[in-house]
């Protein structure tokens, strides 16, 4: 079924933003981008979703492979005693010298879900054939792996915790965002409930509302 996707700003990355903009999703694939009324004149069957404030390009995490493989992340049921945020450091370590293969594969699905809470589409990799636990994970979640580092990002540090929200490494919308949104490329977006690239950048990814990996929605918070 053909769908659109409005929201008050669309931000494509590579293009202008297009205020009461929309996105028409074919399948896997973008139909047509532009203002509301116009995508809708265009495809008056869609269905339409409309969502709060900004939609953009679905987030690349470039530190997907410290998430994944040095944090841990606690089950809901463990929240009273370990939190709700990755752990790292010496709290993983002391949880990681008794983890089995079943807690460890429950850390690695639940940190997928989370990334995926947080706009992102798409995790730099490499992510070997000797951790099938991981691969198994990331496959099913549907995120897509990309290799290494973009050029522009070559030498961004990399100390200190990896964080969910892919814009703590101090990229902006452009650097973040795997690529932008174009007519017959994949449909990965996010939508976030901020009024503009300066509101998102101050708050975070944490305000995702939506997100949408090759036309499905795997996430949506209201």
């Amino acid at each position: 079924m053909l769908t659109i996707h409005a929201a008050s700003l669309v931000l494509p990355v590579g293009a202008a933003a297009v205020a009461e903009g929309a996105v028409a999703v074919d399948g896997d694939r973008i139909a047509a981008i532009g203002p509301y009324e116009e995508v809708v004149a265009a495809h008056p069957a869609a269905r339409v979703r409309r969502w709060p404030g900004l939609l953009t390009p679905g987030l690349r995490q470039d530190r997907a492979r410290a998430l994944l493989t040095r944090c841990y992340h606690p089950d809901p049921r463990e929240a009273d005693e370990l939190g709700e945020l990755p752990l790292w450091g010496e709290e993983f370590e002391r949880i990681a010298a008794r983890m089995d293969t079943a807690r460890r594969a429950g850390s690695v699905r639940r940190g997928l879900q989370r990334m995926l809470r947080h706009g992102t589409t798409h995790v730099v990799g490499p992510f070997g054939p000797d951790e099938p636990v991981l691969r198994t994970a990331l496959s099913r979640s549907g995120l897509v792996q990309v290799p290494g580092l973009p050029v522009q990002l070559q030498g961004r540090p990399e100390g200190g915790p990896p964080d969910l929200d892919p814009f703590t490494a101090g990229g902006d919308l452009s650097a973040t965002a795997h690529a932008p949104l174009t007519v017959g490329g994949r449909a990965d977006l996010a939508v976030f409930d901020v009024a503009d690239e300066a509101a998102l950048r101050a708050g975070g990814a944490r305000l995702c509302v939506a997100t949408v990996l090759a036309g499905r929605l795997v996430h949506r918070a209201r």
